[in-house]
Formats: structure tokens, sequence, C-alpha cells
């Protein structure tokens, strides 16, 4: 639990440097299949500073039609590929909950990139966990209960994984920044300086109801 914030767990080095290395292969062989994109915010149209893609049964979107799930590329218009093994053994270790994820969205972040503080509230299953993985530079990350409120910044670095649940689950959070030049690994995909894995269950299961 970080201070105050039950429900916010941090994982350092929960990967070692081969399970990060075996990890990047993986995203890289989705990448192939499901090339990354650069979404844009609903109403300004304004587009994102990172592009994204996605594994898993739904794929995490957003444009001017708003933000949703679906089960195809916006641009390819083939299904996400499959979640992988390596992705899928962090949520059986960590999550605690019964059904697998459903979305696994690939956050590829530049020297220049951000992320507002948001929530995760585009899905039915806010019983389940999200679970980020960082893979690459160092980031910047800050979470807090409201968007105006008291905010905490934590460091991710590579291999660390993060967890909201419980009471966190819609918390705000958010990324700083990322720190250029930090990454213990070799050159990442699409030229990214960081990549981030959000783990989410979408629906809810019968499973976690029984």
């Amino acid at each position: 639990m970080i201070d105050d914030l039950e429900g916010v767990e941090l994982r350092g080095g929960w990967l070692d440097l081969s399970a990060q290395r075996a990890l990047l292969e993986e995203i890289a062989a989705v990448l192939d299949q499901a090339p990354p994109f650069r979404p844009s915010m609903p109403q300004s149209g304004r587009p994102f500073s990172v592009k994204m893609s996605n594994a898993g049964p739904l794929g995490w979107v957003s444009d001017r039609h708003g933000y949703r799930y679906q089960p195809a590329h916006p641009e390819t218009g083939r299904p996400w590929p499959a979640i992988t093994a390596g992705v899928l053994k962090i949520w059986c270790d960590l999550a605690g909950y019964p059904a697998p994820p459903e979305a696994c969205l690939i956050n590829l972040y530049d020297a220049a990139s951000r992320m507002g503080l948001h929530q995760d509230r585009d899905e039915a299953a806010l019983d389940a966990p999200v679970i980020s993985i960082s893979l690459g530079s160092t980031a910047r990350f800050r979470v807090g209960r409201t968007r105006s409120g008291p905010t905490q910044s934590l460091t991710l670095e590579s291999g660390n994984v993060l967890m909201l649940g419980g009471p966190s689950r819609l918390a705000f959070h958010g990324i700083d920044r990322v720190l250029p030049g930090t990454s213990p690994l070799p050159a990442l995909p699409a030229g990214a300086e960081r990549i981030n894995l959000t783990l989410r269950r979408v629906t809810l299961s019968g499973l976690a109801n029984a």
C-alpha cells in the first residue's frame, strides 16, 4: 500500500532483466500484428502524446466518437492479437481475480509524452484490479483520490508492476514525465522510450460472483 492510498500496490523489480527482455519480445510480436496508432480526444480531436495498440478480445480506443472498447484495430480492422503468455502470468500471479483480463492496452511513450490525471472507468468490472507493467525508461507517476486533491508521486522503473484495486480502483493517475536514456533494455519497438502495459477486465464475469 502507498501511504494512505489503500489498494495502490507497487511491486518494484517484479520482473528481472531477463523477464523484461522476454516480455519485450512478446510485445514486439503483438505490435507487428497490431501497429501502433495515435488516438485523439473525443471532443477536441486533439491527438494524444502517446501512441497505442492493444492485445486481447477487446481493445481501448479514443476518437471523436468517444472512449470505448472494441474488438478490432481502428485502422486495420483486424481483431487484436491475443494477450501473451508472459503478460497473462503477471495477472494470474497478482490480480487475485477469478477471470482473465480482456484488454491489454499498450502505451508507447517518447521522451516528450505525458498522460494527464484520469480514471480507468470505462469498464463494467470495477471489482477487478487494473495492473500496469513498465518497460523501458523510468517515468514519474502521479496518483490521488481526486483530480484536484492531494496526490503522490511514484517512480516507475523498468520491470515494476503497479496495481490499482479495492478503494483505489478509481483513483486518478497519470504520467508527469519520462526520463530519457534510463532504459536497461535494448531499443524498444516503434522508437519508443517507454512502454506501459495496462491489463483490465472489461465485462462482468459470473466467476467473480460465484
